[in-house]
């Protein structure tokens, strides 16, 4: 049986997928790896540790299911974005640390390109806002505060990637320095109508352009992995940003469908179809995904913590061990207080975009305890995603209101999901098949290799598990959600 590799490199694990031909899930290995804070709002990851986890599991993967590295038809690669990584391109040894995309050490620098009107220019060609989120302070920043760094790069002898970029270099061997549209989109250097590099942006940065790598589809000949990691080459034909390849894995082909993800982050898409829209509610536009060298666009709200509020129970508060322990505290929580959790920790995202504030607690008393902190957690990330849907729907009137196509790990919890219907008061399907993500990538890497569907028979096989209807009195909604509303702007003035 033919198989694809899926490789999902995300903020706190890497993990490999194999699927086989009818698209179902084979085998899944999956690794942690170390999160690195120098300072307050600073994230860093080794890139050593994003490459030998990456192989790890895809070695693991292959034993599990007692396949050879024959059986594989190809390889795709879906992967946490914005994270920026700089290497010497003779040596392949990276220059500094990861920086992540929570990082938020180049606030005061995005500050200061906004005081001198860069703003527009980077809103107007890239669809992004000037933010810390992004890569191109994030790479600047770096060639700043590394010895030697900037005239190393002038001299073409250093390159820079996403995590995508990174380990394509390392599965082929360095002879790949290549990215995808969706990636490329989210550097803050990429004219995302154009479908090019920008130099203007490039120049205000200081950035040579010599350091970024080729663009391609989504669906594109990204080269092969050396022959010695799994006994013989597979071509890498499929890749795409996290929350992209989501997209695609949850069948969001058509204008106005929308999906959610909650993973360590939450990161709701739009799909606006072939017209990039500019948003007026400081949502972003960006790349859904690109074939045949025709982009499709989308409108996206990005929260910066979900999934790392439960995280933040475990390993700050240390009130649970395990994530599965939190929908049982939540749900034994008092319901005579009312405690809202802004969980700011690394600034907040969208439609918010405040790269100062940091997370706050609301409504507590003596009585407060661990099931109203699990409570509060847990309702933070749909209070956060109706953030993002008004956003939408103002800035888009062709915004699906029929239902929101969820993914990621935090959807298996049937009381965050059934909340989050509450407070958006409309319906949230959960699909059978929740690996959409590495779904999306294998579908990308599988269709360019001929073994799987087009676009309509992959979206008809489309099947959902559970569909949660909103049950809260119309009353209790708008209660609730104008105290969370409160509650953020009294984080924001602090």
């Amino acid at each position: 049986m033919p198989y694809i590799l899926a490789i999902d490199q995300g903020t706190t694990s890497s993990r490999a997928i194999l699927f086989d031909d009818s698209l179902s899930v084979a085998a899944t290995a999956q690794v942690e790896f170390t999160q690195h804070f120098p300072k307050s709002g600073w994230v860093e990851h080794a890139a050593s540790d994003l490459w030998s986890t990456t192989a790890a599991t895809c070695r693991s993967v292959i034993e599990k299911a007692g396949i050879e590295a024959r059986d594989i038809v190809a390889l795709g690669i879906t992967n946490q974005r914005e994270t920026t990584l700089v290497w010497d391109r003779k040596t392949g040894k990276p220059i500094h640390n990861a920086i992540v995309w929570q990082d938020r050490r180049t606030s005061q620098a995005c500050k200061a390109l906004k005081a001198g009107g860069l703003e527009e220019v980077v809103t107007e060609r890239t669809g992004l806002l000037l933010d810390p989120y992004f890569s191109g302070t994030k790479l600047a920043w770096i060639l700043d505060n590394v010895d030697g760094a900037r005239a190393r790069a002038k001299a073409g002898e250093l390159a820079f990637g996403t995590v995508d970029s990174w380990l394509v270099w390392n599965l082929t061997g360095g002879k790949r320095h290549v990215t995808d549209a969706t990636n490329a989109a989210r550097t803050m250097l990429y004219d995302i109508r154009k479908g090019r590099w920008s130099q203007t942006i490039c120049d205000h940065l200081n950035i040579p352009m010599s350091m970024l790598p080729e663009v391609h589809d989504c669906a594109s000949d990204f080269g092969e992995t050396r022959a010695d990691l799994f006994g013989r080459p597979i071509p890498i034909l499929g890749i795409a940003g996290d929350q992209q390849a989501a997209t695609v894995g949850q069948a969001c082909f058509q204008p106005g469908m929308v999906k959610s993800t909650y993973g360590t982050g939450c990161f709701a898409l739009l799909n606006t179809g072939d017209t990039p829209v500019r948003s007026q509610n400081r949502l972003l536009t960006t790349i859904a995904y690109q074939l045949d060298g025709k982009p499709t666009y989308a409108l996206e709200g990005s929260i910066f913590i979900a999934g790392a509020v439960v995280q933040w129970l475990r390993d700050g508060l240390k009130i649970i061990r395990d994530a599965k322990e939190t929908q049982p505290l939540a749900e034994r929580a008092d319901p005579t207080q009312e405690v809202v959790l802004v969980p700011a920790f690394t600034g907040l995202g969208a439609p918010y975009w405040n790269a100062e504030c940091r997370g706050a607690v609301f409504g507590l008393t003596r009585n407060s305890g661990p099931e109203e902190f699990a409570r509060a957690a847990l309702e933070s990330v749909g209070y956060q995603t109706r953030d993002l849907l008004e956003a939408m729907h103002a800035d888009w009137q062709g915004a699906s209101t029929t239902a929101l196509r969820v993914d990621g790990g935090m959807s298996a919890s049937d009381y965050t999901m059934q909340f989050l219907s509450d407070i958006i008061a409309a319906p949230v399907d959960r699909p059978k098949v929740v690996e959409t993500t590495a779904m999306g990538a294998a579908w990308l890497a599988g269709h360019k290799a001929g073994l799987y569907p087009d676009q309509d028979e992959f979206a008809a096989a489309w099947a959902l598990d559970h569909q949660f209807h909103p049950h809260m009195a119309d009353d209790m909604r708008k209660e609730k959600y104008d105290g969370w509303k409160r509650a953020v702007d009294a984080t924001m003035r602090f």
